[in-house]
């Protein structure tokens, strides 16, 4: 999983695993889920992030100590 901040566009992605993006959703006001030609969601992407989460309290938690699993490019 990756999570990135675009501060100049305001915008958190959330990479739930790799694959080609497809399809897209509107979920929600300013909420984009991104598919995979199977279904899956890949991706899901925030808009005017800075108003929907508390950008300089962001953590990540690995419950069981998983591996494999980085938060990069978050940089408030």
């Amino acid at each position: 999983m990756q999570i990135k901040y675009s501060p100049d566009a305001d915008v958190l992605l959330v990479k739930l695993r790799e694959g080609k993006l497809v399809d897209s959703v509107d979920v929600a006001e300013g909420l984009i889920a991104h598919y995979g030609k199977d279904g899956s969601v890949l991706e899901i992407e925030i808009l005017d992030a800075s108003t929907v989460v508390e950008l300089k309290n962001l953590s990540f938690s690995r419950e069981g100590m998983l591996t494999g699993h980085q938060i990069v490019g978050v940089d408030v």
